[in-house]
């Protein structure tokens, strides 16, 4: 009587669907996550000794080092940044950003960029928040000004920068400018340039009836499954191509004051390292140009693997694409026009 009652109302009432000893429909046949899971387990318990094998390379084993580095580094701030993201979409009035931004769009990218440096948090964090204030009425131009700022200039991160380089506080302020011009530049260049079909946020499910509560955590939960697989796979990528990378290459480039600038632009984006940590792997890096370690900061909690992969699953593929060497470019560019004039 049990299994009538709880059936569906298009399901059979001539008894069950596959009697005993009778072939299995298509429903059956589909795994389940729980069988992919136990099949994966299984084989992984069969293969146990090959596996071991190949983790105890050393190639394998800086694969695992990066991979366990970048993601532990980044999912503290990730969570953080999807608690704000939550908080903001439910507890803050969408009111609130129309009286603290300017309503012209020109004069709210500064105010924004300005407001990044209050923000305590990674590159991680800042996505889901900027995805938060498209989504609660902010001109895209301010949201991708703070997405840009608020990893670079925050109190955290040059705190860390100024201990870093403790012979070297101009260090501190050349990040600071640099990350702000960049982060404004970008969003003036947003706002000129920029297509509303190229932005498209991810748009969080109905929550009515529900509490401020519930919708605060059903927010929490579809933002930490959706940036946290993403992470991963920036992770993964940056793993696989550190792992790769001949360590003679660094050598010659730093011996060229372009190639240096170039290469450490392009380990920025490799290794995405977190903003808090990043100045301690450019402080080490002594044989680089302080203009090469600037742009390294500088481009770093702006744009690598991480982030690319991040941005493009909250804002979409046809945004990254565009918004990811645009930033790039702009990036090394400020950098090393503020590392020309303050280095």
């Amino acid at each position: 009587m049990t299994v009538t009652e709880d059936a569906s109302p298009g399901a059979s009432t001539h008894g069950p669907a596959h009697p005993r000893g009778g072939r299995p429909g298509k429903e059956d046949r589909r795994l389940s996550s729980p069988l992919v899971l136990t099949l994966t387990l299984l084989l992984a318990v069969l293969a146990q000794s090959p596996i071991r094998g190949l983790l105890a390379t050393p190639r394998m084993q800086s694969w695992t080092t990066v991979f366990v580095a970048v993601t532990v580094q980044a999912l503290p701030f990730l969570v953080l940044g999807v608690l704000l993201s939550a908080a903001i979409a439910v507890f803050v009035p969408p009111s609130f950003f129309a009286r603290a931004l300017p309503r012209r769009p020109a004069l709210a990218v500064p105010v924004a960029g300005v407001a990044g440096a209050v923000l305590p948090g990674c590159e991680c964090a800042s996505v889901p928040v900027a995805g938060a204030l498209v989504r609660r009425g902010v001109t895209p131009a301010a949201a991708l000004a703070f997405l840009l700022s608020a990893p670079a200039i925050n109190p955290i991160v040059l705190t860390a920068t100024a201990v870093a380089f403790p012979r070297n506080p101009e260090m501190v302020l050349a990040r600071f400018l640099a990350s702000l011009l960049v982060a404004c530049a970008m969003g003036w260049l947003w706002h000129r340039l920029g297509r509303t079909d190229w932005l498209r946020p991810p748009a969080h499910g109905a929550h009515e009836g529900a509490t401020r509560g519930e919708t605060f955590w059903n927010s929490v939960r579809h933002d930490i499954m959706h940036a946290g697989g993403f992470l991963v796979l920036g992770a993964m990528a940056a793993a696989t191509l550190k792992a790769v990378t001949p360590p003679d290459w660094l050598r010659t480039a730093a011996g060229s004051p372009l190639f240096s600038v170039l290469a450490l632009a392009v380990l920025a984006v490799l290794l995405s390292i977190c903003s808090e940590a990043d100045a301690f792997v450019a402080a080490s890096l002594t044989q680089f140009s302080p203009t090469a370690k600037l742009v390294f900061l500088v481009v770093g909690p702006m744009i690598d693997l991480k982030l690319f992969a991040m941005q493009a699953g909250t804002f979409g593929r046809a945004f990254a694409l565009r918004f990811a060497p645009a930033t790039f470019v702009l990036a090394v560019a400020g950098a090393v026009l503020t590392g020309v004039v303050l280095l």
